[in-house]
């Protein structure tokens, strides 16, 4: 009888301490995240690499598990990604860029979803009258730079300009958003404004190159595809002549004159801290407000405003520098 009274003691015990290890409130606790990135660029590699960093450094690197994929750039791809995520039941999903947050939302209203290098979200989210709080399982960071003080950087620059091109991607809803704030705005400014749309990568080199014809300035906003193919703008603006202003510091390191630029891996940084706060429960992800840049830096592209003889004034900071 003793005996048996030992051995059942043990065993006791032993379930006792596989309990405790697997407590949810526990040291041991580890978390499985999703990353959906609609494609490879420099912007969204700094966001992502900003988010991972900031959640280790939170949870720890053994508590934090993640499965990291692509989209090549199609929305579609996205939805099966984001669907993957969802069968695996992973704890929490990053959604990089506003494709990857759109098909996050069709994907689940249950597991928690925070997006980022994402414009506006009223728009991405098809939400009237946004006030920064989506009060669902969605929130996120926002990487909107100031869009009149953008039209006003390229009234400093080009005063004397007239007629200025917006050229951006139309399947891009944030990007939709942007041209059409950043044009009222320059008409504001007495410049004459035409809008460039063109639907994929396949058609931006004759649209850019209209645009370039008709145009004394080009505008290009924050733009996934935009992004991926600058070297097609550039191919054809820097031998016209015609300066660009870019939306976000990754494209103008390619084919602009200069930007209001943030930083994306500071921005995927505050993402990974809201996401370390979800998991652990300290904040509820249907309370918390999107997050915006909280610094903005005039920058320029020092060799092609020489290859333009464009003079930049004191308070830009040269890319790189």
């Amino acid at each position: 009888m003793k005996k048996f009274l030992a051995i059942l003691l043990t065993a006791v015990m032993s379930l006792g301490l596989v309990a405790c290890g697997n407590s949810s409130n526990g040291d041991d606790q580890t978390y499985n995240v999703g990353i959906c990135q609609l494609v490879q660029h420099e912007a969204l590699d700094a966001a992502t690499q900003g988010f991972k960093d900031a959640l280790i450094e939170e949870l720890g690197e053994d508590a934090v598990t993640f499965d990291e994929q692509n989209a090549q750039g199609d929305s579609a791809t996205c939805s099966t990604i984001i669907n993957g995520f969802v069968s695996n039941n992973v704890d929490l999903i990053l959604a990089n860029a506003t494709p990857a947050l759109q098909a996050a939302q069709a994907g689940t209203n249950e597991i928690p979803i925070l997006g980022t290098s994402v414009t506006e979200y009223g728009v991405a989210l098809g939400i009237d009258n946004f006030d920064g709080l989506v009060g669902s399982n969605i929130s996120g960071t926002s990487d909107l730079a100031p869009l009149d003080q953008q039209a006003a950087m390229l009234k400093e620059l080009f005063p004397d300009k007239k007629n200025v091109g917006l050229v951006y991607c139309t399947a891009e809803a944030n990007s939709q958003y942007q041209v059409d704030t950043v044009k009222k705005e320059l008409e504001n400014l007495g410049y004459t404004c035409k809008l460039y749309g063109f639907s994929d990568s396949n058609d931006l080199n004759s649209v850019a190159k209209t645009a370039a014809d008709e145009s004394d300035v080009i505008y290009v906003p924050t733009d996934n595809t935009v992004a991926s193919n600058a070297s097609i703008i550039d191919n054809i603006c820097r031998p016209a002549k015609i300066p660009v202003i870019a939306g976000e510091e990754g494209i103008c390191g390619k084919c602009g004159v200069a930007t209001l630029s943030i930083s994306y891996y500071d921005l995927g940084v505050a993402t990974g801290k809201m996401a370390a706060k979800v998991l652990t429960g300290e904040s509820k992800i249907e309370e918390m407000k999107i997050e915006y840049a909280p610094e903005f830096t005039k920058k320029y592209n020092k060799e092609i405003c020489q290859d333009l003889g464009i003079e930049i004034p004191d308070d830009y900071v040269a890319i790189g520098e």
